[in-house]
This record gives C-alpha cells, structure tokens and sequence, in this order.
C-alpha cells in the first residue's frame, strides 16, 4: 500500500446495514473517479451489541444488488471494540449519527486527534442516517439513497 493512501473508517452501530453500504457505494465512487488508488475503506460497529463475524443484512445486500454491487452471502460485520487498530489507522472517521460520534469519542481513545463527522456533515449536511434495522426493502432503499447522495457530495471533497 501506498504511503500516501489515506484510510477512511465508516462507523454505524452494527456495520451490518448502514455502514457496509456506505463501504461498498464509496469504494464504487472511488473507483468511478480514479481516486481508488488513494484511498483505503473499512467499516464497523460501536455499539455494545456490535459482532466479528455478524452477517451483512440481507436487505442491506439487496438494495446494494439494485445498484450492481454484489456482496458475498457470507459478507460479514467488525466490531471495532475487538479491532480497536482501524481506528488507530483511520485518517477519516464517518458516522452515520451524531451519537456515533460520541460513541467513538467516548469510547475509543485511538480516536483522539482525527477528524470525525457525521457522513452528512462531511457532505454539508445537517442531520443522521437513521437505521433501516427491522423496516422494509423500501426504507433500506431510501437509506441506500440518502447514503448515495451524501457520498456523491463527500467524493467531490475527497477528490
């Protein structure tokens, strides 16, 4: 890897819907923009219930199949309280809610010093991405969407 390529961490509660979208969609948009070379994307989970190995949500993979990006079956979540290093190695944290945030700032002292925002604050944005747990294929859709928004704006950014 590179010395110049820069690690971008995105954070949800579980990294089985929110955050495994917003992974796969990013690294796309990279990839679209030729800036797939410069940068690195991880995903996990900050919540207490967060699990390795916990399997991506079915839905989660349908709404990004709608976008032809295909996750294995057996794509599975991080629990960063037991890969505590992706945040020491992340250059940019984006969370999908502001308690998020204070999770990780709270939480996670490998934190300290680096830039953390909300995914929609990194877009120029106000507000959260609420979770689509436990809601329908179309709510999990309309999540994918407003990801896919706020990343558009973030790529303009990180280019």
């Amino acid at each position: 890897m590179s010395p110049s390529r820069r690690t971008i961490l995105i954070i949800c509660h579980a990294n089985t819907s929110r955050s495994a979208i917003a992974a796969a969609l990013l690294e796309r948009m990279l990839a679209e923009h030729h800036l797939a070379d410069r940068y690195r994307i991880t995903s996990g989970g900050v919540a207490p219930f967060a699990r390795d190995g916990a399997l991506v949500s079915l839905d989660a993979r349908l709404v990004l199949r709608d976008e032809g990006i295909h996750l294995p079956p057996d794509s599975v979540a991080t629990d960063l309280k037991r890969n505590r290093h992706l945040v020491g190695e992340a250059d940019l944290i984006l969370a999908m809610t502001d308690e998020q945030v204070r999770m990780l700032r709270a939480g996670w002292p490998e934190a300290a010093g680096k830039p953390i925002h909300t995914l929609k604050e990194f877009a120029g944005i106000a507000g959260d991405i609420d979770d689509p747990a436990g809601r329908d294929e179309a709510v999990f859709a309309a999540c994918r969407d407003e990801i896919k928004a706020c990343l558009t704006r973030a790529v303009a950014r990180l280019a």
